[in-house]
């Protein structure tokens, strides 16, 4: 859960899914509805996807994998999660590199090349530290120390350096450009993309949701039906899912990794709904998984057409 997201969000979806799902074996056993359900509003759905079927494979397996290739091969377990897992874990000499510690070494070695471009140079530095001796004896203590090292000590912005155990081994900090490190890349600008989704309720006030398909963004969600998402805006109420009262409720802008999503919104209230999908008690939408584009819809949209 923490991977693209802060402490702050993740805790109380934490404390709730371990509730519901409190061990490996009780993950695995559960549908994948039930585990995305529990997921609702986290994003990067397809981390709870692969949570759902590395749960399955570690149960399969009769139990976790203790080295780093074993957990490699588990879905949704990449170089850093397998480090960070072997170490802590299981006390393999292992280092996980993520931000924290892509920071504290670029600072501590003076790599001034802008990231992502000396990512490698990084990792080989983070790995060197990891080859003394202490840090081989202790691996999950070294491993959680250069996490609290950057999140605490080594700061994005003002490090303070003055209370830094590597400060007299710190070539930025003898070079004075401790908080420039490290240099990144302009980003790019990121595109926009457009669309529209429909609020629909007949007259017993339930609302049609529909799947999205199982692999990509937002992939197994539920959703609004819609149309699909273009670089440019077009004539999207022609692509509504029948022929309604449609009324314009406003836009929904939601930005995502590598772009941002501008979706029109429309409402409409019928008799009969005609149309594919299926229909859920529109004021019982708490229930479902509705990804937090979704639910920023249907806020939109019950301003004017209320559940």
């Amino acid at each position: 859960m923490l991977q693209q997201t802060t402490v702050v969000a993740v805790v109380p979806y934490y404390e709730k899914f371990l509730i519901r799902f409190p061990d490996v074996a009780a993950l695995a056993a559960a549908s994948v509805e039930a585990v995305m359900q529990a997921w609702a509003g986290l994003g990067y759905y397809a981390r709870a996807r692969n949570l759902h079927a590395c749960a399955q494979a570690v149960v399969a397996r009769g139990g976790f994998p203790r080295d780093i290739d074993g957990l490699r091969s588990l879905p949704g377990i990449g170089p850093y999660t397998a480090a960070a897992i072997a170490a802590i874990a299981f006390g393999v000499p292992a280092v996980p590199v993520d931000g924290n510690v892509e920071r504290v070494m670029s600072r501590v070695c003076g790599i001034t090349d802008p990231l992502p471009v000396f990512k490698p140079a990084i990792a080989a530095a983070a790995r060197q530290a990891g080859i003394d001796p202490a840090a081989q004896a202790r691996p999950s203590d070294f491993a959680q120390a250069l996490f609290d090292l950057g999140a605490g000590i080594c700061t994005p912005t003002k490090p303070n350096c003055l209370l830094c155990p590597w400060q007299g081994d710190c070539v930025a900090h003898r070079l004075g450009i401790a908080a420039e490190l490290p240099r990144k890349l302009a980003k790019a600008k990121r595109p926009v993309r457009y669309g529209a989704v429909f609020w629909l309720i007949d007259a017993n006030g339930q609302a049609l949701l529909r799947k999205r398909k199982p692999s990509g963004l937002l992939g197994g969600m539920t959703e609004l039906p819609g149309t699909e998402w273009r670089g440019d805006p077009w004539n999207a109420l022609a692509e509504a899912p029948m022929a309604a009262p449609w009324r314009a409720a406003g836009q929904v802008v939601h930005v995502f990794t590598h772009f941002e999503l501008r979706l029109e919104v429309y409402a409409a209230q019928v008799e009969v709904i005609v149309a594919d999908g299926f229909r859920v008690d529109a004021a019982g939408l708490a229930d479902a998984a509705l990804p937090s584009v979704m639910r920023k819809c249907v806020a939109v949209a019950t301003r004017i057409l209320p559940s």
